[in-house]
């Protein structure tokens, strides 16, 4: 028996339980501790940071601010496109490819 293949675009994000902050401008940074041996390393050698601090341009910080852990990715699209309009197009390209990057990097969790 095949497996029905799982749409992408109806997983629900959850976000997982890192620090995070939004500036005045309605912008989100990550804060993400770089933890582990070869980032300890890297630390002390090459004078890399404790932390990174990553930022999200306006459309990717609106996107997390929304994400609840109950819409799924074609819900929150709805979200977008009600709230830029047609500068979100390609949506759900783009929501795709946004999710990925963060779940690429452990940024994200999926229910």
């Amino acid at each position: 028996m095949k497996k029905q293949k799982e749409n992408y675009l109806e997983k629900i994000p959850v976000r997982p339980d890192f620090k995070w902050t939004l500036n005045e401008e309605g912008l989100v940074t990550f804060e993400i501790e770089n933890k582990g041996f070869f980032n300890k390393l890297a630390q002390k050698f090459f004078k890399r940071p404790k932390i990174s601090y990553i930022h999200l341009d306006e459309n990717g910080s609106y996107i997390w601010q929304i994400v609840d852990g109950e819409k799924n990715i074609i819900e929150l699209g709805k979200d977008v496109k009600k709230h830029f309009g047609d500068k979100a197009e390609p949506l759900y390209e783009r929501l795709a490819k946004f999710f990925q990057i963060l779940d690429s990097y452990g940024y994200i969790e999926w229910k």
